[in-house]
This record gives structure tokens, sequence and C-alpha cells, in this order.
């Protein structure tokens, strides 16, 4: 069986003319895709016999609402979504004056092992599929009936650990035919996969890079983020570097400000020396509290913020969105796994 929602309408016009039918059938079938049809049923402008041979030969894995909770702050969405093969993941529905943007998941699970994020709990299980991940979109559009018009790659998962699905994810989603949403609405964020990082910019796409730092130096990070044991913030900060000079495009760096681990004065100086000279721009992140982790929120967000900004900076404060449902940075996890 074919996963027809994950090819491109290059790869499903070629698919269904070596099974003897026209090209314009794929742009007919790729827009009831992208309309939400769950079934070849529904595709109502198709012969009764290509949606037959099409139940066949072809699958669609479209995810349900397993859960669904709403903040009373702020009106964020937080969705579990149940896979077809059970597996659960988790995206988020934020409202902003700018327009809707959705948190997605990349993969069932992570392996990164971040001491501060829920995700990583228990590990990865799997990568999820370009449709899978371009349902988390567009379903969460349907069900909610807000407009999506930016994408962040920072739900479950290591995006670039995933790297072939999410390109071709990032393509599908920015296709005419299909949700039409512009790179430059997307942000991808990674932990700092060196190697993917200097791939990713060979292809010089125009969405943004969010590489999630968290300190400026080795002894910290690589307390809070197992990755950095094997690259280090200097071979990190360096790869950052060669992505501006070959795409042009600013990186955005996620802190999550942790009280008495990576808050200090002298980090923030060494997170000022190790920008310098290029463009970025700062995201404080407040901690969001995780029941197993014995980490707390900083006291000195502001302080640090200005420290920053008199070394010339760029820093925002990221606004805490969906506290009440646990829908905030770092907070998403299998949920399931407990549950069922």
């Amino acid at each position: 069986m074919v996963d027809i929602k994950s090819m491109d309408l290059e790869e499903l016009t070629a698919w269904l003319k070596a099974q003897g039918e026209p090209a314009f059938r794929a742009r007919q079938i790729f827009r009831w895709l992208y309309r939400g049809a769950v079934s070849f049923g529904e595709m109502t402008d198709l012969s009764k016999a290509l949606r037959q041979r099409l139940e066949e030969t072809a699958l669609l894995t479209p995810p349900k609402v397993a859960r669904k909770q709403v903040s009373q702050q702020d009106g964020t969405i937080k969705y579990l979504w149940e896979l077809a093969d059970g597996n659960c993941v988790e995206s988020v529905l934020m409202r902003y004056q700018h327009g809707n943007t959705v948190c997605i998941s990349c993969q069932v699970g992570c392996r990164m092992g971040c001491a501060f994020c829920a995700s990583t709990i228990a590990g990865k299980v799997r990568d999820l599929s370009p449709a899978e991940m371009v349902d988390q979109v567009l379903f969460t559009q349907i069900d909610s009936g807000a407009p999506i018009s930016n994408i962040v790659l920072m739900g479950i998962g290591e995006p670039l650990d995933n790297f072939d699905t999410v390109l071709r994810f990032l393509a599908l989603v920015n296709c005419p035919d299909g949700l039409d949403i512009g790179m430059r609405h997307i942000s991808l964020s990674t932990c700092g996969l060196v190697e993917q990082i200097d791939k990713l910019a060979r292809h010089r796409l125009q969405s943004t890079l969010s590489v999630s730092l968290h300190a400026p130096d080795d002894e910290t990070r690589s307390k809070l983020m197992p990755v950095n044991r094997g690259v280090g913030v200097d071979r990190l900060m360096e790869a950052c570097r060669r992505y501006f000079e070959e795409t042009g495009r600013r990186i955005s760096y996620e802190y999550a400000m942790i009280d008495g681990v990576n808050d200090a004065d002298w980090q923030a100086d060494l997170l000022a020396k190790r920008l310098r000279g290029t463009p970025a721009h700062v995201n404080l992140i407040p901690l969001n509290q995780v029941e197993e982790s014995p980490l707390k929120p900083s006291r000195r967000v502001a302080a640090f913020q200005k420290r920053l900004e008199d070394r010339g900076i760029t820093v925002t404060v990221r606004r805490k969105l969906g506290g009440d449902i646990d829908a905030s940075c770092g907070q998403l996890r299998r949920k399931a796994m407990k549950e069922t």
C-alpha cells in the first residue's frame, strides 16, 4: 500500500500515470487530500472504479483526536493525536495578533535526553511520516476552524533527526495546491546536530532555524543536553555561522532560563561574546515545570535580558501560552503512554 499523502504532486502524477490515469487526476486527488478527505470515497469527482482502485492500492492515515484541551487563560488548544498504529503525539494551536501558529511533532518520543523537556521521557519510538506531520497542521486547522498561517517544528522529537521526512514535509506544506504556507512562516528547532545543520544549509531554505542552546559553556550545556557531549558549543556555533553565511538567514537561539543553572551574569556575558559579529536573536524562555524534573524557573530573566541587550544582542522573552493545559515549551509528551 502506498502512502499517497506523503507524495508531492509530481510523484503522485507519475504514480497515477503508471496506472494508466491521466495527469489531471493527480491534482484532483491532491486537492481532496488537503481539504481533509479521510477516505477515497469522499472524492466524488473521481470515477467509482478509480476510487475502488485507490482503496486497494493506497492508504490514508488521518489521525484521531484522542484528547483536546482548551486553555482558559489564552485560548491555546492542545491536541493529543492518535495515529494509525495507536501511537500518540501532541501538537498545539497558539493564537497571536499576527495569525495562528501550530506547533507540531516530528517523532513519537525523542532520544535527545534534554533534562528540562518532557518530550524525551521514555525515549524515541519512531519517526513520523510526512503525511503524519502534514495532518497535524491540516486537522488542527479543520477542527479548530482557525486558519493556520505559521508552523513551528518544536513539538515532540528532533526535526534534524528525521531529516528527509522534515524536508519533504516543508515542501508539501509550501505547495500552492496544498496548504500554501510560505517558508518564511515556518520555524524549525534543533538541539544542535552539527552535521545536519550543515546539510540543511546547503538546501538554502528561507525558513527560520531555531537552535536550542540553553547554555553558552560546555559544562552546563552537557549537563542539560547530552547531545553537547559529542559536539561542544564551539563546534555548534561554528556550524551556525556557516549556516548564516550559506543562507543569509538570521538564527534564533532558544534559551530556557533555569534557576541557578544557566542564568548567571558570566553566562550572559559569554553568550553575548559567542554571538557577537553574526546576526542573531535570543529567545529567553521562562522554564516551564516538568513534574519529573528538579529544575526550577529562573528568577533572573529580566536581569539576564538587560545584560544581553547592553551588549548589543537582540532579545525577546517568550510569552507563556497554554500553561494551564501543559502546552507550553518543554511540556509536550506522549501522555497516552501512562494512561493507556
